[in-house]
């Protein structure tokens, strides 16, 4: 992936950033959703999700301010042959320092595969991933097999990203556009098998990890970028 970041004009330009551009860019699906939701708040964060960072009663997560917002993250990831490509980056601050935040936007898409199902026809690389997975996310066990793999790969991504740029704390947060929250139970899951300590209804801190902190998050989206539909660029 390059290092040279070109700045959008519209919520367009997201659309060539994606894996899949033609397939993904639909209105009502989180990538055109996302997009519509962060150009419309920048030069901040989305609102609902500085609700829930305050929520935390946490100083550190409290008054952050976007430095900048990067769509379609990639991060090389030790063993198979794919980078992590996460949904958006958000470099953030306050006066205790640097924040970096990996967003999983979702509205109904499954965290799909279970690690169960990937491990069934994984190749010795992709089980190498996995472990390797495992200890930077403090493991002294596997993950149960009912753990969704995307959290785990999109949880390391953000801890990596944070390690390189020295920022003491890295938040995964899903940002669900899904008027039943979509799948909730697959992130609870996730906490619960991390052990994780609650900071507030939507935030968890994890412990165990080794030189910064990690909190994972839901945020609920505004369901009106459900219905917004931004023109394709392909």
């Amino acid at each position: 992936m390059k290092r040279i970041f070109v700045p959008t004009k519209t919520g367009t330009d997201w659309q060539h950033l994606l894996g899949k551009p033609k397939l993904h860019w639909k209105k009502g699906r989180s990538a055109m959703s996302a997009a519509a939701c962060w150009e419309e708040s920048q030069p901040r964060l989305p609102a609902e999700i500085t609700q829930v960072l305050e929520a935390g009663k946490d100083p550190s997560l409290s008054e952050l301010q976007l430095l900048v917002a990067i769509p379609e993250w990639e991060v090389e990831l030790h063993g198979g042959n794919n980078a992590s490509q996460t949904d958006i980056l958000a470099i953030t601050r306050n006066q205790s320092g640097l924040v970096i935040i990996g967003v999983e936007a979702k509205v109904d898409e499954p965290f799909v595969p279970t690690l169960e199902e990937k491990k069934t026809k994984a190749t010795q690389n992709q089980l190498s991933r996995i472990d390797y997975l495992e200890k930077e996310l403090g493991r002294t066990v596997p993950f149960g097999n009912h753990i969704r793999y995307q959290l785990l790969h999109r949880t390391v991504s953000v801890i990596l990203t944070a390690r390189a740029f020295h920022a003491p704390i890295a938040v995964m947060m899903v940002h669900s556009f899904s008027s039943s929250s979509k799948w909730r139970e697959n992130f609870e899951a996730f906490c619960q098998e991390l052990g994780c300590t609650s900071l507030s209804e939507d935030l968890r801190e994890v412990p165990n990890i080794e030189g910064q902190r990690l909190i994972l998050g839901w945020c609920k989206g505004n369901e009106k970028y459900l219905n917004i539909e931004l023109p394709g660029a392909l």
